[in-house]
């Protein structure tokens, strides 16, 4: 069953924020992990939640998302985190085909 990283993001330095980017997303495909939404115009619909940019990963499972967020290769990206962005990072389990 497929797994979730749902990342809000507000870039600090923008520098910083390419060179955490480039890193995190060589070690997101390491763990067979790819790209939903990087970025991209939001459209508010209801509630009072207004993200500036909203990045969702899908792995093949939770166990994979897991491995990947504890890795050598991601903790390359996290060296250079606080100075590139703030964010709020969530971890969901996804719904098998059969739902």
């Amino acid at each position: 069953m497929p797994a979730y990283i749902i990342s809000d993001v507000t870039a600090r330095d923008v520098e910083a924020f390419e060179t955490y980017r480039t890193r995190a997303a060589a070690s997101i495909g390491q763990y067979g992990g790819r790209y939903l939404v990087r970025g991209g115009p939001i459209e508010q619909l209801e509630g009072d939640w207004s993200p500036r940019a909203l990045v969702i990963v899908e792995f093949p499972d939770l166990e994979r998302a897991k491995a990947w967020y504890r890795s050598p290769e991601y903790a390359a990206a996290l060296d250079i985190r606080d100075k590139a962005l703030s964010r709020k990072l969530i971890l969901v389990d996804g719904v098998g085909s059969a739902a």
